[in-house]
Formats: structure tokens, C-alpha cells, sequence
């Protein structure tokens, strides 16, 4: 990476890292929001899905838009609606006497926000980066996420020990400034006149890539989907049985959650840095890789009731998602170069509905029992390994610089 392009490429980075604090924070206060607002644990579920669902509808829209008018002209003002839906929801907890409705208001503002942020990071990633750099670019954004994973349970468990509704505040105090950084000093390449594209020949063209490299692209995006779907329904599972049954509570929480995504975020860079150096065909079978490794990490979750070799099934875990998670990445961002913030963006859209979906399945399916909840989870991801295996076709993706012989 040129010297010139390091501090704009780190601002573009603390994207992802403050998009990943409107959950990840939330999830060790779960407990403590559920027993303060005297609700349900499916209803307490719901902060993250009225966070996340709404940013999954709104992203293939955002797409759209950048490659119109350009990335940053939408990336800016979403996060300034990430940070104000952030705030309403603490002045919400801090002034309303029953401000659960509020709360859940105020976050599907954040999540519409918050649609236009991570996958138009990585859409304007690579635009920038027009080699195999391209990769490790990638697993960086991936890695900042991660690195937003690992700090933000510590940091939201920290902030809730002052007011159970403190952490909402942080999203404001955040991304006003780093707003402020990506529009003045992240340089935007210059795509030409986007605007003349219409609405419907846009998306006609988004058919005929879909219809050219479909398969492949949805097993690609499928991945990618599953992988978050099972971490933050597993993270949910654990912060709700940490204080349940072992009695854990407050930062204890937040520290325990952040081992296994720690270990996802330094997977995910590892992974970034290690495929830049390789051929593109490699990253199919990275990503069968690492999905059967967290279906393994499943099976033992499911089987075994001692949380130290839980943990490290969870460790595991966390480390299949940090390869998978890079590879998809650079798949997805090299389908299609004139519409890749759309194709990216739906990939965005794919990723939130597996957060947003994640956390209230897990609740409804603990009735279950531990056993057939984490065996299905395995299953599931077993089913896209073998999706992967059948359909994704690297040489229809990638272009010809990141194949062999280039």
C-alpha cells in the first residue's frame, strides 16, 4: 500500500469498526436491558434485529445510489443518521419512563443508517484497489469489523456499569467525526458520470451479472450470510446462559464474548494477508474450509456442557468466520466492477439479515435444548458448505489479474 494512501485507508477502516459497535455493544447489557425494562428475552432480541433489518433492506438502495452519485456522498450522511439514531435512543432510556417502543424506534433509524456504511466502504475499497491488493484491502475492512466485535462487548459492558442506556451515546459521540474524516480525507477515484444510468437499466444489469454468475454468487453470498447469522446467534445463546446459569454478569461478559470474536478478528487478517500473496482459486477452498470448521466447532458446542471446552469450540468458531468472512469479501467485490456497489451492497443486505436474524432464532430455538440447537446450526452450515462446493466457480468471479498465469 503507497505511503499516501495509509491514513485515508485507516479512516475508511473505523467504518466498519463503528458500524459493528450498534450491536456488538448491546449484546453483554441484553440481560441487564431485558431485567431493567421488564421484557421477554425474544422482545430484548428484537434491539438487534430493529437494528439490523432495517439496514439490510435499505443497503441494496445505498448501493444503487453510490454507483450513481458516489460513495462518499452517501456513506457521509448515513453516518450522521447512524449517530443521531444512537442518540435519541439514550435520551430515550435516560428521560421516557417506558421507552422500550422508543428504543426500538430509534434503532431502526440507526439501521437505516447504518446501511449505508461497511459494504460501501468495501464497494469504495475496491475501487481503489485495482490488484491483488485488492484482497488484503479487504481483509483489513474485514478485520477492522472484527476488531469493533472484540472491543465494542468489553467497551458496551464497561459504559453499562455507569447507565444501562450509556452505550446508545457512544454511537453519536462516534460517527459525527468519522463522517467529518471520510468526506476530507478519503480520496474517491473518479468513476465518470454515474447519474445517467436509470433506476431500471440499473437493475437490469444487476439481472444479467445474476444471470451469468447467479449460482456462484449466491452460494458466495450465502456463506457469508450464515457465518454472521451463527455468531451473533451464538453470542446471544451465551450472554443470556452466562448469567443465567453461571452467574456471570456485567464486564466479565463482555470480556468472555470478546475471545472468540478477538479470535475472528485476527483470523480475518491473517486470512486478508495470506491470499493476497496466492491465486484466486485458492479462495474457494478457503472458504470450505473454514465453514467446516465451524460446523465442527458446532458439534462440540452441541455435545459438550464444560464451558472452558465450550469456549474454545467458540475459539474455533471464531476462527472458520475469519477465513470464510475475507475470501467472500473479495469474491463478492470482484463479480462486477461498473455495479459492484450494488453487487456489494446486496452481499451487505444478506450479512444484516443474518445479524438481524441470528440473535431471535437462537431465542426461540433454546427451547429446543443445547444438543438440537447447535447440531441444526452445524447442519445448516454444512448445507453451505456443500453449496460451495457445488456451485462456486472462482474462474466466473474474479478477474483474469487474480487467476493463474496473470
Amino acid at each position: 500500500m503507497k505511503p499516501a494512501m495509509k491514513l485515508p485507508f485507516a479512516i475508511l477502516c473505523t467504518v466498519p469498526f463503528i458500524m459493528v459497535l450498534g450491536n456488538s455493544m448491546l449484546v453483554p447489557l441484553l440481560p441487564l436491558m431485558r431485567s431493567v425494562l421488564n421484557i421477554s428475552l425474544v422482545q430484548v432480541s428484537l434491539f438487534i434485529t430493529a437494528f439490523s433489518l432495517p439496514a439490510g433492506i435499505v443497503i441494496p438502495f445505498a448501493g444503487f445510489l453510490s454507483d450513481c452519485y458516489g460513495r462518499k456522498t452517501i456513506m457521509v450522511p448515513a453516518l450522521i443518521l447512524y449517530g443521531a439514531g444512537g442518540l435519541l435512543a439514550g435520551l430515550a432510556g435516560w428521560l421516557v419512563a417506558s421507552p422500550y417502543y422508543l428504543i426500538l424506534g430509534s434503532r431502526i433509524l440507526q439501521g437505516i443508517g447504518a446501511g449505508g456504511t461497511y459494504q460501501l466502504a468495501m464497494a469504495l475499497a475496491g475501487d481503489i484497489f485495482q490488484t491483488k491488493e485488492r484482497t488484503k484491502a479487504l481483509g483489513l475492512l474485514e478485520a477492522a469489523n472484527g476488531l469493533g466485535k472484540v472491543v465494542s462487548p468489553i467497551a458496551g459492558a464497561a459504559v453499562g456499569l455507569l447507565l444501562w442506556f450509556a452505550p446508545f451515546f457512544v454511537y453519536g459521540l462516534l460517527a459525527l467525526p468519522i463522517g467529518v474524516a471520510v468526506w476530507l480525507l478519503v480520496r474517491e477515484p473518479d468513476q465518470g458520470n454515474k447519474s445517467k444510468i436509470g433506476v431500471r437499466s440499473y437493475f437490469w444489469q444487476l439481472g444479467q451479472i445474476f444471470q451469468e454468475k447467479g449460482l456462484s454468487l449466491l452460494a458466495t453470498i450465502l456463506a457469508g450470510m450464515v457465518v454472521l447469522f451463527i455468531l451473533f446467534g451464538v453470542l446471544s445463546y451465551v450472554s443470556d446462559v452466562l448469567e443465567a446459569v453461571y452467574g456471570i454478569t456485567g464486564l466479565r461478559i463482555g470480556l468472555l464474548i470478546a475471545i472468540p470474536v478477538g479470535t475472528m478478528a485476527l483470523t480475518s487478517y491473517l486470512s486478508g494477508s495470506y491470499l493476497q500473496k496466492t491465486t484466486g482459486q485458492l479462495l474457494k477452498v478457503v472458504v470450505i474450509t473454514g465453514l467446516i470448521l465451524e460446523a465442527s466447532a458446532l458439534v462440540i458446542m452441541g455435545f459438550c456442557a464444560n464451558i472452558y471446552i465450550f469456549f474454545l469450540a467458540m475459539v474455533f468458531m471464531g476462527c472458520g468466520t475469519g477465513i470464510v468472512l475475507p475470501a467472500v469479501n473479495t469474491l463478492v467485490t470482484s463479480a462486477s466492477a461498473k455495479e459492484r456497489g450494488g453487487i456489494t451492497c446486496l452481499y451487505g443486505s444478506a450479512r444484516f439479515f443474518g445479524v438481524a436474524l441470528g440473535p431471535p432464532a437462537f431465542g426461540l430455538a433454546m427451547t429446543l435444548g443445547r444438543v438440537p440447537l447447535f447440531l441444526s446450526a452445524a447442519v445448516l452450515v454444512g448445507i453451505i458448505a456443500f453449496l460451495t462446493v457445488a456451485f462456486i466457480q472462482t474462474e466466473k468471479l474474479l478477474p483474469p489479474e487474480f487467476l493463474p498465469g496473470h
